[in-house]
């Protein structure tokens, strides 16, 4: 029997992140009021670290994605997040270019004394960021 070569470029042992979308994650919560989830596809293990269950949850995966990459070159990791958004707490995000990724972080946000900030999208998971979704008037 032949293998094609997409076939071989495909196949690891290691699983696809949506696998890990469909286990249960074990959570801990840490002496600091953190998260943890770990979700496990033996002998394989993801873990996310967050101020919710949820977001441990999310980190989690999103590390799965990741390391899922390192098998698989060519997989594109899928951003967890929207290029522009407001958070809970009405919090404008912006995705920063390539070139500003490389120094700065992910995504830029206006902190608490009106200065511009910089998180990479790990900070926002551990923070348990969430997009809202905006009404429309009508």
């Amino acid at each position: 029997m032949s293998r094609t070569i997409m076939d071989f470029n495909e196949r690891s042992a290691y699983p696809h992140p949506g696998d890990f979308k469909v286990m249960r994650p074990e959570y801990l919560e840490q002496e600091d009021g953190f998260f943890v989830a770990s979700i496990t596809i033996t002998p394989f293990k993801v873990t996310g670290k967050s101020a919710t269950m949820a977001g441990a949850r999310r980190a989690a995966l999103y590390e799965g994605e990741k390391t899922y990459k390192s098998y698989h070159p060519s997989y594109r990791v899928t951003n967890p997040y929207p290029a522009e958004f407001k958070d809970q707490e009405g919090q404008s995000w912006k995705l920063l270019s390539p070139m500003q990724r490389e120094k700065m972080g992910d995504y830029s946000f206006t902190d608490v004394d009106g200065e511009e900030d910089y998180a990479d999208i790990e900070q926002m998971l551990m923070w348990d960021i969430r997009p809202v979704k905006e009404e429309v008037a009508g």
